[in-house]
């Protein structure tokens, strides 16, 4: 973390030419299990992990929002007056659209100053893992101190989707943000996405030995279009049809009736979401009871929902989960919004250099591109690192 808060803020200096106010620092997140129930109103259980973004921050005298970051040329500058979701478009979007979102939830953009963000990441862009909302979070924290406005996590939480939902334009819900900025170290974040009520979870990994191991394929994908709002709207119309307000008042035992009025397609990415709502809430009580050594049939169970019903799995999620099965993962899934990213394996600490080099092996047998295969820890979320 040293090298990455040193180097965002030398490259301030360098880009501004000054010194910036603060720096601050999101992490991704990965998703132990819960996957597609978040804007369903259900539940989730990711935890922060120890891949950030930094977000070097300073004060300007004028009204001009200024971003840029370490990977990318362009520098983008705004009036705070222009701010809006049609004035934002690509990767600054996020950033930027955390500002406006800002003043969305109450705070008065005409009595703040502007600011210059330089940003920095090492959470992989694409992979699953939340670039995006290590970036919302960073920015909204940084924002909250720097403008004084004095939001609680929990909202800043709501800003951060609502910057991805409106100025993105990328219909998530609100797990990722929450994961963010609530993350404690070894621990999970049980997020109730109707309450917004969220409860640390103890993993306690590092005491029986276990380790989480991601795997990023490389295959790429974008919240903002195709298949993501596809499931979604799916999602919606089972919803409408079984008359309720969101897949969350839906049980395991509602199914047979819901097999009856939905078509094949709607029924199947509706079975995904209640049966997932259904293994969050077992994950929890399993952890609660047994320790983590327990959840690895649910993880399992996980990934073959969303690879049959919810169909959001590639060939390489699926090699990446098998072979990890078979070399002494005691659980593995793939983790994201689908269509690529990465797959997360549960393993005992002896066995995961087998798994890494069995992936790498089976990648290279089926002509797939080289994964990029680590571990993470569960880590601490947003903070002002200096």
């Amino acid at each position: 973390m040293t090298d990455l808060r040193t180097g965002v803020r030398e490259d301030f200096a360098e880009i501004f030419g000054r010194e910036p106010d603060g720096v601050w620092s999101a992490p991704g997140r990965v998703n132990l299990i819960g996957e597609h129930t978040d804007y369903n109103l259900g539940f989730v259980l990711p935890f922060a992990i120890n891949r950030r973004t930094v977000a070097a921050v300073g004060v300007r005298d004028d009204r001009i929002l200024r971003v840029g970051s370490t990977f990318s040329d362009e520098l983008v500058e705004v009036p705070l007056e222009e701010l809006g979701p049609g004035t934002l478009s690509g990767w600054s979007a996020y950033p930027l659209g955390v500002a406006w979102a800002l003043g969305e939830f109450g705070a008065d953009l005409e009595a703040v100053p502007g600011v210059d963000i330089l940003i920095d990441s090492n959470v992989p862009v694409g992979a699953g893992l939340s670039s995006s909302a290590a970036i919302e979070s960073a920015v909204a924290l940084a924002l909250d101190e720097i403008w004084r406005l004095g939001f609680d996590r929990r909202t800043l939480a709501r800003v951060g989707q609502r910057a991805e939902n409106v100025a993105v334009g990328a219909p998530t819900g609100i797990m990722d943000q929450s994961a963010s900025l609530l993350g404690e170290p070894d621990a999970a974040v049980f997020l109730d996405c109707r309450s917004l009520d969220s409860e640390i979870v103890p993993l306690g990994l590092e005491e029986a030995g276990l380790q989480i191991v991601i795997i990023d394929t490389g295959v790429t994908h974008a919240h903002s279009t195709g298949g993501y709002a596809s499931r979604r709207a799916s999602c919606e119309e089972g919803a409408r049809v079984l008359g309720v307000e969101a897949l969350r008042d839906v049980s395991v035992a509602d199914l047979d009736r819901a097999r009856e009025l939905l078509d094949d397609v709607t029924f199947r990415r509706v079975r995904h979401v209640v049966t997932e709502d259904q293994r969050v809430l077992d994950t929890v009580r399993t952890l609660r009871e047994h320790g983590p050594t327990a959840i690895g049939e649910l993880l399992d169970a996980s990934h073959v929902s969303m690879r049959d019903d919810f169909e959001i799995s590639v060939p390489e999620l699926d090699l990446a989960v098998e072979t990890a099965q078979a070399n002494g993962a005691l659980g593995a899934r793939m983790t994201g919004g689908g269509f690529g990213g990465a797959a997360i394996a549960l393993a005992p600490a002896d066995a995961v250099s087998r798994i890494m080099v069995a992936i790498d092996g089976a990648f290279a047998e089926h002509g797939f591109g080289q994964p990029d295969v680590f571990t993470v820890t569960a880590s601490q979320g947003a903070v002002r690192e200096s």
